[in-house]
């Protein structure tokens, strides 16, 4: 039902005539949306507007995002490559370390060990199955240079325990003792026979 069915034909067209030449108050029938009332316009425009800007500031976001993410993930990628050289790197310096500290370590053994060259040693030893312990000794060097001593003994100085003294007797002997006897007859018995 509309406001002509309403009023009726006599009705409507007195209000009709009446508001023609009013421009404050408009004659529309709201029923199928034809009209809007200007506050309701021009909220609505507002709306629209306001999410148009949402729309175009949130596509502007989107694309700065995609442009960082795109960033991101080269710096991610850099930042993911520098862990893994960082680590690597790590690794490498701490078997640097290792070997130099058992290097170290062998060196000293072998020198005391006696040892005639420390570079031939190190080369004959099997050092992968040998680790320096926290207090500076190798874990399996006694064992192998045990071995390499029956195998190469010419890399090794002789250590061979001598008597102490210096070859020399001190003092005069005694000539009462069987010994002085028979070296004094051996002289005199030499003398005679020239």
């Amino acid at each position: 039902m509309d406001l002509k069915e309403a009023l009726g034909d006599e009705l409507y067209t007195k209000v009709a005539e009446k508001l023609k030449g009013n421009d404050k108050i408009k004659l529309a029938n709201l029923a199928d949306g034809g009209y809007v009332g200007k506050e309701k316009f021009d909220a609505s425009e507002t709306t629209v507007k306001d999410l148009k800007q949402q729309l175009a500031d949130r596509d502007k976001d989107i694309a700065a995002l995609k442009k960082s993410t795109g960033d991101n993930e080269a710096l991610t990628k850099q930042l993911s490559d520098l862990q893994e050289k960082y680590k690597t790197d790590t690794e490498t310096l701490q078997n640097k370390m290792k070997q130099n500290a058992l290097n170290a370590a062998l060196d000293l053994g072998i020198t005391k060990a006696k040892g005639k060259n420390t570079k031939a040693i190190k080369a004959l030893l099997d050092t992968s199955k040998m680790t320096v312990k926290d207090d500076g000794t190798i874990d399996g060097f006694d064992a192998a240079l045990d071995g390499l001593k029956k195998s190469d003994s010419y890399l090794f100085e002789n250590v061979e325990t001598k008597p102490e003294g210096n070859g020399f007797q001190t003092g005069a002997p005694n000539p009462d003792t069987p010994e002085a006897k028979t070296v004094a007859d051996a002289f005199a018995a030499a003398r005679g026979n020239f």
